[in-house]
């Protein structure tokens, strides 16, 4: 069966976009004065805006502040239809999609940009204890784990125990465990400091372990210095050449070099690594595709399936090599290949000359580690500090969704910027169960 169509669409060229996130969405927005129908898919009916899901974690946003419906964006768009459907399979051979309840949706060009999940190399069994940050999903179970951290620290007269929930760890160092690590330091130095009468959240332990020689590899090794000492200066362990060899309830253990180490934590934290959708296996079963070590599709220069011209494949479930190494897994990689796929189908449309290969403009790169505190590098250009904060900053708001959005997070940070204040610390789901069942006696 086929997707409803907007009246004078139904014979047009059909394109379905599976994944709303930054690359799928670019594609359809590109496409709003193609003459062409377009069906997008998606699992959840937002937008998410990720480099800011670790603000929603540590209760400085909310999660209304960094999603946006997706019929919202595209209400405005006629040849746009959003279906709220999980694609189970791809029919390759007869062009049809199908979708979770068994219906199946044709197509004539077909856009995966289904995005990734976390890597844990192998140790699955790590993943419900060092959760990940992918979805709003992760970010509010991380919101509890650190909430719940403090307060279980609050309840339990043991010493031990205190200082176990009051450690956390974040296993790797890369943008996403930097900026972890410099809020959760916030927290603890400044939120929380006056609201506990037990426990001094500042002494809590926050330790990030990474592989690789240093913090921020793709960054220039100066500001990954810089970064790394202004962590410091704000109270946290870094361990560099660091590999986490096991991950118990309560207990991290890592090696450096022949030594290894073990700390007791309450609470860890995963951000070294992803893997590609699961979409991405189905994908390469479906057309004959292969996948890298990651479970990444490999694509065309064009960015279409081998032998597959009518599938293309964008984002970060791709692999890609370009001057000797994989396109990176950052929004800037979707956003250009939505808008590269999005040209080449309406060049075909119009029998025109098809743009030549994907070129990824590399616009630079940044990294926020706290109150007037990061890192920005784009080529030639490298600075930090204060002046980096506030390019961060801005250029976080501006590809945020909608004026409202926009507001909001500015008054918000603002607020917290002059007050320490944050309201978005809400825990929500049940207790842990790890957590204290009684009040300690030392209690005033």
């Amino acid at each position: 069966m086929s997707a409803p169509a907007a009246p004078g669409l139904a014979s047009a060229h059909h394109v379905v976009i599976v994944g709303g996130g930054f690359g799928g969405l670019t594609a359809a927005k590109t496409l709003r004065r193609a003459p062409v129908r377009i069906t997008l898919l998606d699992r959840r009916n937002f937008h998410l805006f990720q480099p800011l899901l670790y603000q929603v974690a540590t209760g400085n946003l909310s999660n209304a502040h960094i999603a946006w419906p997706l019929r919202a964006i595209l209400r405005r768009q006629a040849n746009v239809q959003v279906l709220l459907a999980e694609v189970r399979d791809i029919d390759a051979t007869n062009r049809r999609v199908i979708l979770d309840h068994g219906v199946s949706l044709e197509y004539d060009t077909l856009v995966v940009a289904a995005g990734a999940s976390h890597s844990y190399f192998g140790h699955d069994e790590w993943r419900d204890l060092a959760p990940g940050l992918k979805s709003l999903e992760d970010a509010t179970e991380l919101r509890r784990r650190i909430f719940l951290a403090f307060e279980a620290a609050e309840r339990t007269a043991d010493l031990e125990a205190r200082k176990r929930w009051l450690t956390f760890v974040i296993v790797g160092g890369g943008p996403t465990g930097v900026e972890m690590a410099g809020a959760l330091a916030e927290i603890a130095h400044h939120v929380l400091r006056h609201d506990f009468r037990t426990i001094d959240p500042t002494q809590a332990t926050i330790l990030v372990v990474e592989g690789a020689d240093r913090l921020l590899p793709p960054f220039d090794p100066g500001l990954a210095a810089k970064a790394a000492k202004a962590l410091t200066a704000m109270g946290v362990t870094v361990k560099t050449g660091a590999l986490v060899t096991n991950i118990t309830a309560g207990e991290v253990t890592y090696r450096i070099g022949q030594a290894t180490e073990q700390v007791a934590a309450g609470t860890v934290f995963w951000a070294a690594g992803v893997q590609a959708s699961p979409l991405a296996k189905t994908l390469a079963t479906a057309t004959g595709a292969t996948l890298d070590r990651a479970g990444r599709v490999s694509v065309q220069p064009d960015l279409t399936i081998p032998g597959r011209p009518e599938i293309f494949a964008i984002g970060d479930m791709t692999h890609l090599v370009e001057n000797g190494k994989p396109l990176p897994g950052v929004a800037q990689v979707a956003l250009q290949q939505g808008r590269h796929v999005a040209r080449i189908i309406q060049a075909r449309l119009h029998g025109e000359a098809l743009p030549g290969p994907f070129h990824y403009v590399d616009l630079g790169s940044m990294a926020v580690i706290g109150r007037a505190a990061a890192v920005v590098q784009a080529g030639r250009i490298k600075f930090s500090g204060s002046l980096a904060w506030l390019a961060w900053a801005f250029i976080h708001v501006i590809k945020l969704m909608g004026v409202e959005n926009r507001l909001k997070v500015l008054m918000t940070w603002a607020w917290h910027y002059t007050t320490w204040n944050s309201d978005g610390r809400l825990i929500t789901g049940g207790p842990r169960r790890d957590a204290p069942a009684t009040v300690s006696d030392t209690t005033p």
